[in-house]
């Protein structure tokens, strides 16, 4: 999973705040996140927590967690039917932004 950031260490945001939106970011992400909000101000030139940097730059709109929530909630019900197991949030998140985002 680690090469996924190599090239793109954005991306590593962009999918911690998909995991935020639908309730289930770890808490090591998160702290991880926090931690970088100054770099992440510095590269951009913006201010905020590392949520609002991401919402910045990739122009999410105020109602993207609540639909993400959605298509998160109203998915989990027909893959575990589909796969007679629950779904991964990580890999949700994961395809969820290479699918709307191309990996950012």
């Amino acid at each position: 999973m680690n090469n996924r950031y190599d090239d793109k260490p954005f991306l590593r945001f962009v999918d911690a705040w998909v995991l935020k939106a639908i309730g289930h970011l770890d808490e090591a992400t998160e702290n991880y996140c926090e931690a970088m909000v100054p770099q992440l101000e510095q590269s951009f030139g913006a201010k905020g927590s590392w949520e609002q940097i991401v919402e910045q730059q990739m122009k999410f709109g105020p109602e993207l967690p609540a639909q993400i929530r959605k298509i998160w909630t109203d998915g989990k019900a027909r893959f575990a039917e589909g796969n007679g197991e629950a779904p991964d949030p990580v890999q949700f998140a994961m395809i969820f932004v290479d699918r709307n985002f191309g990996r950012a």
